[in-house]
């Protein structure tokens, strides 16, 4: 059987040095960059396809970052090197920036200005690298970790002041993600960018997507010192390819919204669990192959789900809460069909080595699952995954810890 394969995160040092010495070779001798700055990844604990639905999702910030060291500009050119893009330039005026206009992975960052000049802040052009230990593809937001991060950097630079308080990190966070949705052309919601800019070390963020909430109103910090509970959270990025997902998640979100609209509420955030039952019944006329009342079933147990599990983590009580994450995984798997093998082979693995739960994390269709473990048993539980794995013919997974983790901001 093969070893595991961990994916480390990088000390603030190595990210500051690496793009630092991406930037010399990209810009070359036309100076220093103003600074370093950098924004994690970040993983779900539960709540998953809630946040299109009304709900509540708790993520956490990883350790591992994407890193950006960027120099201001006194037009507004933007140009852009990356080390997962060796030898390319991205280049564009932000005059030119608009939704539909720019292309690739610049309009990721590009967009960050863009939103911002749109909520009238003052930005120039700017010369910027990136280098990212956040696993690429693996559903742990690697796209917001570089927005974040850009973010950040651009605020500081254009002495804009939004990140020295969580308000205007709210602030970013919308810019963030309409650069993404505008911009880049990426339907996403804001869960991933809130828990990039807004989460701290050693909390989750309860981030509440109900109608009508300001941004700042959307995310609330909730403690959860795994170390203290001689917890750890791995994290296995099972490398599954997302095969026949085209319309998928559309065809969810529409679904969800016409269950919504047949039972006559805003969102399925308002269906009341206690009534679960009654509900389905009354969407049985409509739905003669079960598939509305599947979907209603996942979103509204695991809104539930989320709240016990927010409610448990708060009192000190995370080694509680494995069962709400094997039930959460079942639902997805069984209700919202968004699990693949990789994920399910995952879950069961590392439950059967003594893990006090698991679930994918994540869309689904393949990406991550997480496993809460105790902190002497995480090689035990790794090594089992990955015999599972190769036991299968599989591509061998990547592993990583995820303690909560600081959110963005100045590295050097």
């Amino acid at each position: 059987m093969s070893t595991p394969e961990w994916l480390e995160s990088w000390s603030d040092d190595e990210g500051a040095r690496r793009v630092r010495d991406l930037f010399a070779r990209v810009f070359g001798d036309d100076g220093a960059p103003d600074g370093v700055w950098s924004a994690p990844g970040r993983v779900n604990l539960i709540g998953e396809h809630t946040d299109y639905n009304g709900g509540l999702a708790l993520p956490t910030a990883l350790p591992h970052r994407t890193y950006v060291a960027l120099r201001h500009r006194d037009d507004d050119v933007v140009r852009l090197g990356s080390a997962q893009a060796p030898g390319e330039l991205w280049t564009a005026r932000l005059a030119d920036v608009a939704p539909g206009a720019v292309t690739g992975w610049g309009a990721y960052v590009a967009g960050v200005a863009w939103a911002l000049a749109q909520d009238g802040h003052p930005v120039r052009g700017f010369d910027a690298v990136v280098d990212s230990c956040v696993p690429f593809g693996a559903g742990l937001s690697s796209s917001a970790a570089l927005e974040c991060a850009v973010a950040v950097a651009l605020d500081e630079t254009g002495d804009l002041g939004l990140a020295a308080d969580d308000a205007g990190r709210a602030a970013l966070v919308t810019a963030c993600v309409r650069a993404e949705n505008e911009i880049a052309g990426a339907p996403t919601g804001g869960m991933d960018q809130a828990a990039s800019l807004r989460a701290t070390a050693g909390h989750a963020l309860l981030v509440d997507s109900r109608p009508g909430l300001s941004a700042l109103e959307s995310g609330t910090p909730v403690p959860f010192d795994l170390a203290a509970a001689g917890l750890t959270l791995l994290v296995v990025d099972t490398r599954a390819e997302h095969a026949l997902v085209d319309g998928q998640y559309a065809e969810r979100r529409a679904t969800c919204e016409r269950a919504a609209a047949l039972l006559g509420v805003e969102t399925l955030r308002d269906v009341d669990p206690a009534r679960l039952d009654e509900t389905l019944a009354a969407l049985g006329p409509h739905d003669p192959d079960g598939v509305l009342a599947r979907r209603v079933r996942h979103v509204v147990t695991e809104i539930d789900r989320t709240a016990r599990f927010r409610d448990l983590v708060a009192a000190g009580r995370a080694d509680e809460v494995g069962p709400l994450m094997v039930a959460s995984h079942t639902s997805l798997r069984d209700d919202y069909e968004v699990s693949a093998r990789e994920l399910d082979l995952v879950v069961d693995a590392a439950l059967a080595a003594g893990a006090l739960g698991a679930r994918m994390t994540g869309g689904g269709f393949g990406g991550s699952a997480i496993a809460l473990v105790r902190a002497d048993a995480v090689d035990t539980v790794a090594a089992a995954v990955q015999d599972a794995f190769d036991a299968a013919g599989l591509r061998a997974p990547g592993f990583l810890l995820a303690p909560p983790s600081a959110p963005a901001g100045r590295t050097a």
